[in-house]
């Protein structure tokens, strides 16, 4: 196993990380960002308020992308370990 192929195998590695927390991360940015203009409009400001709403809304995004998630990152396992003969060797 030679450094390019291991710094290649950390790369798909840290991307498919990235692919697989981008949807969470924006379904939270997104609901954060309505809540806030909701609190500004309102002048309500209760920091604990944006919570339950991003909770709610990442466990939906979470019932909705986890299959996808899943199979993103079931697959990546299986091709480390379906090469792993030839990282090792």
């Amino acid at each position: 196993m030679n450094g390019e192929m291991v710094i290649a195998i950390a790369e798909r590695g840290v991307w498919i990380t990235l692919i697989i927390s981008l949807p969470l991360m924006l379904v939270a940015l997104i609901v954060g960002l309505l809540v806030s203009i909701f609190q500004a409009t309102t002048q309500i400001q209760e920091q604990t308020l944006a919570f339950i709403p991003k909770i709610i809304a990442v466990m939906v995004a979470l019932i909705f992308f986890g299959p996808w998630m899943l199979t993103q990152l079931v697959s990546y396992a299986s091709d480390i370990f379906t090469n792993l003969t030839r990282y090792i060797g």
